[in-house]
């Protein structure tokens, strides 16, 4: 449970810094015969602030939790 619950603090907080990141996707937009064209893209994939510190939360309540049953 210690394990956990560090490891849920550091993502918790990671989370809370780094509110997303970018994926590059590649679109096809027209295919036609021999000739195709592309569009790339940056695809945003983010959390709301909240979730990291609700993740955070949880993790010290299991560190916690585990140093009461010690």
């Amino acid at each position: 449970m210690k394990v956990l619950g560090t490891i849920l603090v550091i993502v918790g907080i990671a989370m809370i810094i780094i509110r997303g990141f970018s994926v590059p996707t590649e679109k096809k937009v027209v295919d036609i015969g021999p000739v195709e064209i592309n569009k790339k893209e940056n695809k945003w994939i983010g959390w709301p602030t909240y979730a990291g510190g609700i993740v955070a939360i949880v993790g010290v309540v299991l560190l916690v939790g585990a140093k009461k049953r010690d």
